[in-house]
């Protein structure tokens, strides 16, 4: 089964996705310095039942890195218009580290539109981060990263053992000045030399209360994001469904694609699609936003 590229101009910038299967459609958001293709042997294997799209965030992968809006609402929009290109009205959203933060981002801008809700080592549940994310967001970093980036430096990392690969794997996509600035207003957009300071903890209570489908999963061995914050989570969405894959770090799609495609698939086949109509999405919000009278 091949795992297509196709490409498709939005708003005058070329975005590149892949595609793969036949069924309904689950859409697969990659993180940062990741791109769709990070997402092959998962995405094959989901493609035996469904529909799997799977974006290069606009500043990744082969997709353009044009001067625009990095924030997640930015992306979030722009996979509702490449749906929407697409003739998708609604999907499964799958979401890795950032990706996980724009997937939960389009559930908050697209509720109507989010079939399931399904998040992988995601990023934007607690501030805690690893420290070599919070010092590229220090100012500086871009003349730094220029330097690690170095195609020379990225090719002598190649051969310096497992650690070695990942860290080339990670500087690989920023050797242009294009990703690398993407890059750098992408993490800037969400983390500081404190940490992850754009939080959905405030807003979890609304997964509470929708009766989409959420599902948490993490990497056992995650030193990125630390695996309590799924954990807090899934306490948050009480009907959440939260699995651990203890061979997995930070990336489980690379590091245990089997197991992660395994859970996936698990709870896309136990549940149902359940988005939450526009006229119904008052009284999700209502639940907790009580109103009184100002100066009553």
């Amino acid at each position: 089964m091949s795992f297509e590229a196709w490409d498709v101009e939005l708003h005058g910038h070329r975005m590149v996705y892949r595609v793969a299967g036949d069924g309904p459609p689950v859409v697969l958001i990659h993180g940062m310095v990741n791109n769709s293709r990070h997402w092959r042997s998962v995405a094959l294997a989901l493609a035996e039942r469904y529909t799997v799209i799977a974006p290069d965030l606009i500043g990744h992968g082969d997709s353009e890195s044009p001067r625009v809006d990095y924030s997640l609402g930015g992306h979030a929009t722009r996979i509702r218009d490449l749906l929407a290109s697409l003739g998708v009205d609604r999907a499964s959203m799958i979401g890795h580290s950032y990706g996980g933060g724009v997937a939960m981002q389009f559930f908050w801008q697209f509720p109507q539109r989010t079939d399931r809700l399904m998040l992988v080592s995601a990023g934007g549940l607690g501030p805690e981060v690893s420290p070599m994310l919070r010092s590229a967001a220090l100012p500086g970093a871009s003349a730094l990263l220029w330097a690690v980036a170095h195609p020379r430096v990225v090719e002598a990392l190649t051969g310096a053992g497992t650690v070695g690969r990942q860290v080339s794997r990670a500087l690989r996509p920023l050797s242009g000045p294009g990703p690398r600035q993407a890059f750098l207003q992408t993490l800037r957009s969400v983390i500081d030399v404190r940490g992850q300071r754009v939080s959905a903890r405030d807003r979890l209570y609304l997964l509470s209360h929708a009766p989409t489908p959420t599902q948490i999963v993490w990497g056992g061995r995650d030193h990125t994001i630390p695996v309590a914050h799924g954990e807090f989570a899934h306490q948050a969405v009480p009907h959440s469904r939260f699995d651990v894959l203890p061979k997995a770090a930070h990336f489980p799609h690379l590091e245990d694609p089997d197991g992660l495609a395994r859970v996936l698939g698990e709870f896309l086949e136990e549940t149902e699609p359940t988005p939450v109509e526009d006229a119904d999405w008052g009284d999700v919000i209502a639940e907790k936003a009580p109103r009184s009278r100002v100066g009553a």
